[in-house]
């Protein structure tokens, strides 16, 4: 083995570049103060590991990549805990910038003959800034694009260049594709090689010029790079990994919203806390004022500090710096604590917080379970969901007139008052029960505010069931039992099935002479007036489709139709819109269907 070693230091002369590494010399002898240098570095190979082996089973296309990150994720070995590590290691390696920053700002280490490295310094930090930035878009999700999307913008405010930079950022008109493509390019090529070049730079002119001996350890004794320092070193980074896995374990890993949807805007996008306080800042700049916000004011500070090394000349330079590297830094942690303030007091933003949380709740469970995800990609997986898109489109079409327990669908109310019933849990055994009881039937629940609040089927219940006997009752219940079993509910299927008995009788007590339903109803070839909705499938998929589709046809309320709008005649929704509101309705979540026209 010597002999192989001695061989491979003639042939690269290894030994001399190991002595020359490990055995500097440092003025005072190895210190604590003196590991933020190496944290770093140790953060950013971290980042470069775990990145390499995320973008091996990451998809930089719009179709492709939510999937891809979900897939790592939840399906890859270890994935949810390489991905969270990446996630949280990003944030820590802006923590110990900064650190190392103020360290340096502190000793002034940024003068004299150290001017370069103080400004690679600088330079590093807008390097691993836009890292974040640009890793903030690649999940393709939700929170990555709207927030990405406010920050082109700001890019666009650029006097003169700016719409042209964005455009470049882009990659055209639209947010799409090309913007992914282009933000992966800088984040997986681009910046980090301009962050290695920086390192390199930034380590060989730290190793010649030297460290900046503190005054009180300027009188001790000389000591080695290594075993002290590299000891004390490789602690801090342990520290940092701890720190990093503390913080995966906790959180369960890096957060995956629902997939990005450019039709959807995003009420609860905001940026990560290291960007928080520029978005505080610019709230207190008029509309047209933005610019001097994002760059103006920005742009001078930057400036400011890089002036620091020649202002740190003057008799009181460095008290100067050191002032306004604190003032610096409390107003970022002010302008941090107050957006966090504000969202916590704001209402909206905790509904928006909330719809989104549950949004990459669904979107998670709709791709656990079959049939996944489709070749269309997550947002087509989305938008064929019931669960997220009924609600909205009850919102937008329905909650004019009727409510859903009580509201708009979307949790809000409507300004005008119901003038319909509320369909919450339509063609369920308790809907039907609402409706055949006197007391409910001519409430807003049901017909009250509507035209048939005199019609035949409340004056029915109110002067017909509501003298009932007890037996007539126990009937009317097994009537329900078998009208609300044609909705052929999910909710109700294992009821419907245990009691199939009652149902059967409840099919011919509705003929009955003390009930006598099919009066006014045609049910199983059964009618004698036939002047009253169908309840042959009454509440089924099928039913509702075609009430959607014309509720002016002869099979529902014909010439007495109270102001419901044709939906699919008039052509206002589309056979797959209606398909998901009745859905949606219906409680039908997880089964595919083929909306019928």
């Amino acid at each position: 083995m010597g002999d192989l070693l001695d061989w491979l230091d003639h042939r690269t002369g290894y030994r001399a570049l190991l002595r020359g590494a490990l055995y500097e010399r440092i003025p005072g002898g190895a210190r604590w103060r003196y590991i933020w240098g190496s944290t770093l570095v140790f953060a950013m190979v971290v980042q470069l590991i775990t990145g390499l082996v995320l973008w091996s089973a990451y998809s930089a296309n719009a179709q492709g990549a939510w999937e891809s990150v979900w897939f790592i994720q939840n399906q890859m070995m270890g994935g949810w805990l390489l991905r969270g590590i990446h996630h949280y290691m990003a944030q820590v390696t802006i923590v110990l910038l900064v650190l190392h920053l103020m360290q340096v700002l502190i000793d002034g280490a940024y003068r004299a003959p150290r001017e370069v490295n103080f400004w690679f310094g600088l330079i590093l930090l807008q390097l691993v800034l836009g890292l974040s930035l640009t890793g903030y878009l690649l999940p393709w999700d939700q929170k990555g694009y709207w927030a990405t999307k406010v920050a082109t913008s700001i890019a666009s405010m650029t006097p003169v260049v700016g719409p042209s930079l964005q455009q470049l950022l882009v990659g055209g008109t639209e947010y799409g594709h090309h913007t992914l493509t282009r933000f992966f390019v800088l984040h997986a090529g681009v910046l980090p090689a301009g962050v290695a070049l920086l390192i390199v730079g930034h380590i060989y002119l730290f190793r010649r010029h030297g460290v900046t001996v503190p005054k009180e350890a300027a009188d001790k004794p000389d000591g080695y790079f290594w075993p002290e320092q590299v000891l004390k070193d490789s602690v801090a980074s342990l520290v940092v990994m701890a720190t990093v896995l503390g913080l995966v374990l906790w959180s369960g890993g890096a957060h995956l919203g629902a997939p990005a949807d450019p039709t959807e805007p995003y009420a609860a996008a905001r940026p990560d806390w290291y960007f928080l306080f520029l978005f505080q800042w610019l709230k207190y700049f008029p509309a047209g004022w933005e610019v001097v916000g994002a760059q103006v004011i920005p742009g001078l500070v930057l400036a400011l500090v890089a002036a620091m090394p020649i202002i740190g000349g003057w008799k009181y330079g460095h008290r100067f710096n050191l002032g306004v590297g604190a003032a610096l830094l409390a107003g970022v942690v002010m302008l941090t604590w107050l957006a966090r303030a504000e969202d916590a007091a704001d209402p909206a933003f905790a509904v928006a917080k909330a719809e989104a949380d549950a949004m990459a709740d669904r979107a998670a469970e709709l791709a656990g379970t079959p049939p996944g995800i489709p070749a269309a990609g997550g947002l087509a997986m989305l938008r064929a969901d019931p669960l997220t898109q009924g609600p909205r489109i009850f919102e937008a079409n329905c909650a004019q007139c009727h409510r859903f327990d009580g509201h708009d669908g979307l949790g809000g109310q409507p300004s005008e008052p119901a003038s319909a019933s509320d369909l919450a849990g339509f063609g369920s055994r308790e809907w039907l029960a609402g409706l055949l009881d006197p007391d409910r039937v001519a409430s807003e629940e049901y017909f009250g505010a509507t035209a048939h609040a005199r019609g035949r089927m409340v004056r029915f219940v109110q002067r017909g069931v509501a003298g009932f006997t007890p037996d007539v009752q126990q009937d009317l219940e097994k009537v329900i039992m078998a009208v609300s079993a044609e909705a052929v509910l999910p909710g109700q299927a294992e009821q419907d099935a245990a009691q199939q008995d009652q149902i059967a009788e409840g099919r011919v007590l509705i003929a009955s002479e003390a009930i006598n339903c099919v009066r006014c109803h045609t049910f199983r070839e059964m009618t004698e007036g036939d002047v009253g909705p169908v309840l042959t499938g009454w509440g089924s998929r099928a039913w509702m489709l075609g009430m959607l589709h014309d509720p002016t046809d002869e099979r529902y309320y014909g010439e007495d139709n109270d102001r419901m709008p044709s939906f699919g005649a008039e052509e206002s929704l589309t056979p797959q819109e209606m398909g998901l509101v009745v859905d949606w309705l219906r409680g039908d979540w997880t089964t595919e269907h083929t909306p019928e026209p």
